[in-house]
């Protein structure tokens, strides 16, 4: 619940960004100071503050979907163990910790962002915000895609048991 009422929130702060102009995702792959200035101008005073409120609130959200996803997932693979699925329990290692990565990547982005709202961190900000999102974004995909495979092997589970007890 606390990973959606954040989500929410975050979709009502970026409404307050000027209409046409760059949204946050947009904003975690600014990539260079160039575009950096460019996206500060394009939003004004109200819509630097508005990416920051955004950035500020975003911490309680990778907190909530990192704690959510990696614990989906541990409880996906511990399901794994017990029914016999090796190929995801194996996986179930160490994928489930990769929400968790993706939420610390998340940190370090929002920070090297709040730089560059600031007016602080020079060049390397942005350029350090883009690494950090792409890595968080490739980490939380391969999470989720392992709690989606793992909702699968539990259908597959349930229709298996009706299928024999019929």
């Amino acid at each position: 619940m606390a990973t959606v009422a954040f989500w929410i929130a975050l979709g009502v702060i970026e409404r307050e960004l000027p209409s046409g102009t760059p949204g946050i995702v947009e904003f975690e792959f600014v990539r260079n100071a160039s575009r950096a200035s460019r996206f500060l101008a394009e939003w004004g005073a109200g819509g630097r503050d508005a990416v920051r409120l955004s950035l500020i609130v975003d911490y309680g959200f990778m907190a909530s979907y990192g704690s959510f996803v990696t614990l989906s997932g541990l409880a996906t693979r511990d399901f794994a163990r017990e029914h016999g699925r090796r190929t995801l329990a194996s996986a179930g290692r160490i994928v489930p910790w990769f929400a968790a990565a993706a939420a610390v990547f998340d940190a370090g982005e929002n920070a090297f962002l709040l730089l560059t709202v600031g007016g602080h961190g020079g060049s390397a900000a942005p350029v350090l915000a883009t690494t950090c999102a792409s890595v968080k974004w490739v980490l939380i995909v391969v999470a989720v895609a392992y709690l989606i495979w793992g909702i699968g092997a539990r259908l597959t589970a349930v229709l298996a048991r009706r299928s024999a007890a019929s």
